[in-house]
């Protein structure tokens, strides 16, 4: 399950507990609830857009990255050869000296 998914979740989780919590029926007989259970329902709508299109834009941004790196890989291979060789060179010298 993704970060969003269990973001998601959550929010549906403390939506549900704060809804069961306003539907009890010893609450009806204050006035301000109706109006309360509106305000929050409308405000969990709004995070619910908010949370997907940030989920959105994450996604978006992550695949533009990969997208980058891929046409980097592809336009400087010897570049990425190298590092990789310097990273493994100096990984096993690290652990040569345990």
């Amino acid at each position: 399950m993704s970060a969003s998914q269990n973001l998601e979740a959550a929010a549906e989780d403390i939506a549900s507990d704060v809804r069961g919590v306003l539907a009890s029926k010893d609450l009806d007989s204050v006035p301000h609830i109706k109006a309360l259970r509106q305000r929050i329902d409308t405000k969990l709508a709004i995070a619910r857009e908010l949370a997907a299109e940030k989920s959105k834009l994450a996604a978006k941004k992550a695949r533009e990255a990969a997208s980058s790196a891929n046409a980097y890989a592809h336009d400087e291979p010897w570049q990425i050869a190298g590092a990789a060789l310097a990273v493994g060179v100096l990984v096993g010298l690290l652990l040569g000296r345990r």
